[in-house]
């Protein structure tokens, strides 16, 4: 299978494994937490030895694994987050959880990737795109953590008068706005390279916009895997979205 198909493959089996394991936590009552870390080494190491076989000549960057400097030096690295949103996974009933699945290759940045939503049985994936739909609702919406409001977001919500929704993982905000639930996403601080790496060539695959919170874009397979900041957004609202970000920043834009 080509790349695409791996990653939407990996993404794939990693949630059934996932979804299975949760089930049988839940029915031993094994605590939330104890569920959590289950999943996250069980979906580890089910991708690093899928991707072993699979693709034995390329590096991986994992959220689980130790970060081998190897990948410094490759042609092709996989980045992965084998359980995106632990803490959703843990709680009974939440779908705002994912499975990160990215392939970077030298000179050319992302070049496939899938994300999977395992408790609603939805995968994306760069080829084919998922296509995009025209919003229902009127106003825009703007999606943030759970827990917290990000400054950025909060910047562009007043500014421009966006409607805010909230939702766990990563993978599960920026796919909101792949299936036209949302309009921007925006982060602005506590990231890492495996949070964004998929959910940002799936995305853009699908014709959105993905950048930095300063319009820069985003690059990967870097020396330290932190990337703190990251922007989805539908191409009709990215200039009024950067406007607002620069405009609250600085007090005018250039």
């Amino acid at each position: 299978m080509n790349d695409h198909e791996l990653a939407g493959h990996l993404a794939i089996e990693a949630g059934t494994l996932l979804v299975s394991l949760r089930a049988e936590m839940a029915s031993r009552r094994v605590p939330s937490w104890q569920a959590m870390d289950a999943g996250d080494m069980a979906a580890h190491r089910y991708l690093m030895q899928a991707l072993h076989e699979q693709r034995p000549d390329d590096a991986v960057l994992s959220e689980e694994g130790t970060d081998d400097r190897k990948r410094l030096r490759a042609e092709r690295v996989w980045i992965v987050d084998p359980l995106d949103g632990t803490n959703e996974y843990g709680e009974h009933g939440r779908s705002d959880w994912a499975v990160h699945v990215a392939l970077w290759e030298r000179g050319k940045g992302l070049t496939a990737g899938a994300v999977s939503l395992p408790a609603v049985g939805t995968v994306f994936t760069t080829s084919p795109p998922a296509p995009l739909p025209t919003p229902t609702h009127t106003t825009p919406r703007i999606i943030t953590s759970r827990n917290r409001a990000p400054y950025a977001a909060v910047l562009v919500a007043n500014t421009l008068g966006f409607d805010a929704v909230r939702l766990g993982s990563a993978g599960a905000k920026a796919m909101a706005i792949v299936m036209g639930h949302a309009d921007v996403y925006i982060h602005d601080g506590g990231m890492y390279q495996w949070d964004s790496a998929a959910p940002a060539v799936v995305a853009e695959a699908a014709g959105l916009h993905v950048c930095r919170v300063d319009g820069s874009p985003l690059v990967y397979n870097e020396p330290d895997a932190w990337l703190p900041d990251f922007v989805v957004c539908r191409r009709e609202l990215i200039d009024d979205v950067m406007d607002a970000l620069w405009n609250g920043r600085t007090g005018r834009r250039a």
